[in-house]
């Protein structure tokens, strides 16, 4: 049986986990390739911000999958370098180190909280992720429901996310399947085209 849970700020056990689980699911990603304490950072910044938040899914007590979100995603990235300075600092360097190339790309993730601007409040679905051993029972479609739940739609306008449009069709029709609207599509500086998808609530 799965059982869906947001976390506790209390509830940091998790965090680990929680950035195995994403270097498990996403190997080739670019914040994968960043290194588990970049993760652990991240994904702390979450728990830990008051307007942000992790949502779990577990099988018989084992992390099944987790999504990352924020109401206030325009500040969640310059709150966290405030709080988090020396690590991002620390983390980015080594990654860097690394992949000289990365240095582009980190500063434009750094830059997102310009970007996610937006006039109407909303809330960003910033990371949805299911243990690759546990696909195909529901498990993500269970979480996007949860976050519909808990969001209050008299508040904020939509469930707002960005997913890549090439190469990537079973992600986008699940976006559809569950109810998530095609906004815009764009392409980013490192010419990565984009979908991004808005659910208005019902």
């Amino acid at each position: 049986m799965v059982s869906i849970n947001v976390l506790d700020k209390t509830d940091t056990d998790y965090i680990q986990k929680i950035s195995k689980l994403h270097m498990v699911a996403f190997p080739d990603f670019f914040l994968t390739q960043l290194g588990l304490l970049f993760l652990k950072t991240l994904y702390k910044g979450y728990l830990e911000d008051d307007n942000s938040g992790i949502i779990v899914a577990e099988i018989n007590g084992k992390l099944a999958g987790f999504i990352a979100y924020s109401n206030e995603y325009s500040k969640f990235y310059k709150g966290l370098l405030k709080r988090r300075l020396i690590q991002f600092a620390f983390c980015s360097l080594l990654a860097v180190i690394r992949h000289p190339s990365f240095f582009k790309r980190l500063l434009g993730a750094f830059r997102k909280s310009d970007d996610a601007k937006k006039e109407e409040p909303y809330v960003e679905l910033a990371s949805i992720c299911v243990n690759p051993k546990a696909e195909g029972r529901g498990i993500g479609s269970q979480l996007i429901d949860k976050l519909k739940d808990i969001t209050d739609f008299a508040i904020y306008s939509y469930i707002n996310l960005e997913t890549d449009a090439c190469d990537n069709d079973a992600v986008n029709k699940f976006y559809m399947k569950n109810g998530f609207k095609l906004a815009r599509s764009y392409v980013t500086p490192e010419e990565r085209k984009m979908n991004e998808y808005r659910y208005y609530g019902e």
